[in-house]
């Protein structure tokens, strides 16, 4: 089953390369950013052939109202809805290739590899970025039926990075993550009760319905 293309369908036209020279809002580029701190990726529509590059995310179907938000959210540079594979029930979304996201695969990737970007800081500074990198890649730790804390899935990104994303949180927010080894790799784990509570304060309002059972 593939969830079908929204009515009015659009190909690759002169009404596209007019969207191209249309900015993404403030909200878009926050959600953007958080996205490309966890789940979200960003690739050509044509390997070897295409100049500009275009987000992308795929999600499991019982997060389907998540995706339709962010569907929402990225018009008009979504142009279908998301689409359903089958064999995984995975829903993906995609926008179109355009020349500002162009320039974030420039500061999220390096050698084809995702890294921290340059301003981190500046991102863990937004709500709305930090809110959708938790619905992306954050979760409540529940103990003998009570809150515990929260991780922050940063496994992709290097020891080093962690302690800069440490630090950001620490300096911007007061809240004093810490950083655990999980097998090879290294995760935020937020447990001192007045973090959670300020972590938690920080996100509320920006936790979409769907997804608010990640805060525990």
């Amino acid at each position: 089953m593939v969830i079908p293309r929204e009515a009015r369908r659009i190909t690759y036209s002169s009404e596209i390369r007019q969207l191209k020279k249309i900015s993404l809002n403030k909200e878009q580029v926050s959600i953007v950013h958080g996205s490309l701190l966890g789940d979200g990726c960003l690739h050509t529509a044509w390997k070897g052939t295409s100049k500009n590059y275009r987000f992308a995310k795929t999600h499991s179907i019982k997060q389907k109202a998540y995706v339709d938000w962010m569907h929402e959210k990225l018009k008009p540079f979504v142009l279908t809805a998301p689409t359903l594979y089958q064999p995984t029930q995975a829903l993906k979304l995609r926008t179109i290739s355009h020349p500002e996201l162009t320039k974030l695969r420039k500061q999220f990737y390096q050698g084809g590899k995702k890294v921290l970007p340059d301003n981190i800081e500046t991102i863990i500074q937004d709500p709305l970025s930090v809110a959708v990198w938790f619905m992306d890649d954050g979760n409540a730790v529940i103990r003998n039926d009570a809150l515990a804390g929260y991780h922050l899935n940063t496994q992709s990104f290097s020891l080093k990075e962690n302690e800069r994303i440490k630090k950001a949180f620490t300096q911007l927010h007061d809240i004093h993550p810490m950083i655990e080894k999980n097998k090879q790799w290294y995760r935020l784990g937020i447990w001192r009760k007045e973090s959670r509570s300020k972590f938690a304060d920080l996100i509320d309002r920006c936790i979409i319905t769907s997804m608010r059972y990640k805060l525990g």
